[in-house]
């Protein structure tokens, strides 16, 4: 039980120190220690990163997502060609999908002329690849449970007669 807890504190909150993650779980620091290091041995945690709010960090920043039609390869199915994806730079995540399309691609880049190549000359002409949609992402509310952009309140309040 203690892994689930713990899992889900370092999801919300990755600076929490091993002696506050160990008062909130009802442990040692000691205890909680050894509980991350085994979840990072066993690839249930593998990495740390921040959530940032991106239009405020590089307002110039283009995301797009890109759902990728394809024809699985006999023998290794959609593992190949999604290893090729994801050592591009530009690719973000890659994840495997059901439903209309196969594979879902979150790319950044500078400008959307430059995902746009990117498409078109890195993903699209792939072998496999039967067809791209690009969605660029105009605005982000809420990433990993957080909230990355909260409308601003009129604290002058509404009138209605």
């Amino acid at each position: 039980m203690m892994k689930d807890q713990l899992i889900a504190l370092l999801q919300k909150n990755a600076r929490l120190s091993n002696e506050e993650l160990a008062v909130m779980l009802g442990t040692d620091a000691a205890t909680v220690a050894a509980e991350i290091q085994k979840l990072e041995d066993d690839g249930i945690v593998k990495g740390y990163s921040a959530i940032v709010n991106e239009e405020l960090a590089d307002p110039d920043l283009v995301t797009a997502i890109i759902e990728l039609r394809i024809t699985p390869k006999r023998d290794s199915g959609y593992e190949e060609i999604a290893h090729t994806i994801m050592q591009y730079d530009e690719v973000e995540s890659i994840s495997l999908m059901a439903g209309a399309y196969d594979l879902s691609v979150t790319v950044k880049g500078r400008n959307v002329k430059e995902v746009s190549m990117f498409v078109s000359q890195c993903l699209a002409p792939l072998a496999g690849v039967l067809s791209t949609a690009t969605y660029f992402v105009l605005k982000k509310y809420k990433d990993k449970g957080i909230v990355i952009s909260e409308e601003e309140k009129d604290e002058r309040g509404y009138y209605f007669p």
